[in-house]
């Protein structure tokens, strides 16, 4: 049986692992985007409100969940501006890649905005939609790590606290 080792393994820059944490970064944003995209579109479908406030509220929300997800564990190894500017740095432009993409999709499938939430048609189409979205991100996330940026600096302050 092969013994790994994976305490000793380098963080250096292996294809592989540069992979897995894009895509952990990519997850890790979807979650929060996911929570407020969902959020967002029942609150404004509950309430009948039309497509645009209803979007702006998915999104408002997306981008404070997303946030959110990346600041909670970076405060508790930095200070709060501190957390603030690398969870605004590593994030900002996987979100908004995720949100056009994701609401562009929602705007684009025949009747998705307006199905009720009660319907396949809704729920359906916003998973599909969150999916695409994470694929759009996923490149962006990669590039910014394999750069030193984003999560990369934020998986940094993880490692050493």
């Amino acid at each position: 049986m092969e013994h790994v080792h994976h305490a000793h393994q380098q963080h250096h820059a292996r294809q592989p692992s540069l992979n897995r944490t894009a895509w952990s970064a990519t997850l890790h944003c979807l979650t929060g985007c996911a929570i407020g995209e969902v959020l967002g579109m029942v609150i404004g479908t509950a309430l009948g409100w039309g497509n645009g406030a209803t979007i702006a509220l998915a999104v408002a929300l997306a981008f404070l969940f997303g946030f959110a997800l990346t600041l909670l564990p970076l405060l508790r190894a930095t200070g709060f501006n501190t957390a603030l500017k690398l969870a605004l740095a590593s994030d900002t432009a996987s979100i908004t890649v995720m949100e056009i993409v994701d609401n562009a999709i929602m705007l684009v499938i025949p009747g998705a905005m307006d199905a009720g939430l009660g319907t396949l048609l809704f729920w359906g189409s916003l998973a599909f939609a969150l999916g695409v979205a994470a694929i759009a991100a996923f490149p962006i996330n990669r590039w910014l790590i394999a750069r030193g940026k984003g999560h990369a600096v934020v998986h940094a302050y993880h490692h050493h606290h």
